[in-house]
């Protein structure tokens, strides 16, 4: 077993927090489960997740190019080290909009999360929150808002419509709730044609029958762990966040309507968020330097250069790919990514292409559907601790020393 109690990275981290992590760690080595990176957490769950679910959250669109690419991308950049540097004192502290994180990295917006994990969203939050990293709440959570922002989520994530009524009474709402950022999903006009579900079996709404029944009878775990146990204390999980009231659940055949009308979202709405948002502002999805500027002059403090983890256009390109031509035109816009990071490495080598901070989604559900919030804050610090490593095999102390002098693109 490989999740140390580190001194550095997550030394910001609650004492409690650790050592419950570390708890769940020597439990889960005894059952035979070893974690030592970020991938062993997909492997596990596939175990114990029903097809349909891991695949929901494993898959991508169509033929999944845009999901390979974002591993890809990364295997296409090499690490220059220095040597015969004290590196004795680093840290990989991180202040983002004016708040300071022990590391470079948080969770990413995971929709449906309660799903996989027993309350999931709140178990995403509290393990950000033992780790002292952020979580972004999915507006496609079924918790409501206002819990989850109880449990330590400060950033909110919305799909929106166009229509001007809905996204001033969501964001009436979001404020109240006492959220700091308020970060836009840019790049959902339409479902995406992710095929892979409709071969295992998953869809939103869910749709009972013989196939679904067998998988939940075939894992056990989590049927008694996650879902009847949900049903028996919650009842039937809905649609909480996707607006100022509460949505469908997750059996209606309304969903579809009530996901609607996001094709007639526009730049004008976005200036509509931004003056009644008096807050952090971000954009996520950007992919384009054009769209970076358009949303920096709408008021946006941010953007997450992102291909949603490949799940909607499939061959687009992925953020690492454009992440350099977006640095190059920042002008003051914080930028982060998202998309295929799974190692410290992984983590430096964006940053050293110009990403202020990244975020990571699908290893942190993993976590959340294994172990809940100790589980998730022991899979952050296994990030964390190699990216305190590889500070030192890099040669550096903090990571603003990071520069693109550190990569090499391949041929």
């Amino acid at each position: 077993m490989s999740i140390p109690a580190t001194e550095g990275p997550t030394s910001r981290s609650t004492a409690g927090g650790a050592a419950t992590a570390t708890y769940v760690a020597a439990r889960a080595e005894r059952a035979g489960t070893c974690f030592l990176c970020l991938d062993d957490f997909d492997v596990h769950a596939r175990r114990r997740l029903p097809r349909m679910l891991h695949g929901f959250i494993a898959g991508g669109a169509e033929t999944g190019a845009s999901l390979r690419n974002n591993r890809s991308s990364f295997d296409r950049y090499t690490l220059v080290p220095r040597v015969l540097v004290d590196t004795s004192r680093r840290t990989q502290a991180t202040t983002l909009f004016g708040r300071t994180y022990a590391a470079p990295f948080g969770v990413a917006p995971l929709g449906a999360a309660a799903l996989c994990a027993y309350r999931g969203d709140i178990e995403l939050a509290r393990g950000a929150a033992m780790a002292d990293i952020p979580m972004i709440l999915s507006a496609t959570s079924l918790i409501p808002l206002e819990q989850v922002r109880q449990a330590g989520a400060r950033w909110y994530q919305a799909y929106l419509p166009g229509d001007a009524q809905r996204i001033e009474a969501l964001v009436a709402r979001v404020a109240a709730a006492g959220f700091e950022t308020l970060v836009l999903t840019a790049d959902v006009p339409v479902a995406a044609n992710r095929e892979n579900n409709l071969r295992n079996g998953f869809s939103l709404p869910v749709v009972p029958g013989p196939r679904l029944c067998w998988q939940a009878l075939t894992h056990p775990r989590w049927l008694w762990g996650t879902a009847l146990r949900t049903l028996v204390r919650h009842g039937m999980p809905h649609f909480e966040n996707m607006d100022a009231g509460r949505g469908p659940p997750i059996l209606s055949r309304n969903l579809v309507r009530a996901l609607g009308q996001r094709d007639g979202i526009t730049w004008e709405h976005l200036r509509l968020m931004r003056r009644l948002w008096r807050a952090t502002l971000v954009v996520k999805g950007i992919l384009s330097v054009e769209d970076a500027q358009r949303a920096r002059d709408c008021g946006a403090d941010g953007i997450i250069v992102s291909n949603h983890g490949g799940r909607q256009l499939d061959g687009a390109a992925s953020p690492l790919q454009v992440l350099p031509a977006m640095a190059a035109h920042k002008a003051g816009l914080t930028i982060m990514l998202d998309g295929g990071i799974r190692r410290g490495t992984d983590v430096l080598k964006a940053l050293a292409l110009g990403a202020d901070f990244v975020f990571v989604g699908r290893p942190f559900l993993c976590a959340a559907a294994l172990g809940g919030a100790p589980l998730v804050a022991a899979a952050a610090r296994l990030l964390a601790e190699e990216i305190h490593r590889d500070m030192a095999l890099l040669g550096i102390n903090r990571l603003s020393e990071l520069t693109a002098q550190h990569v090499l693109a391949s041929a």
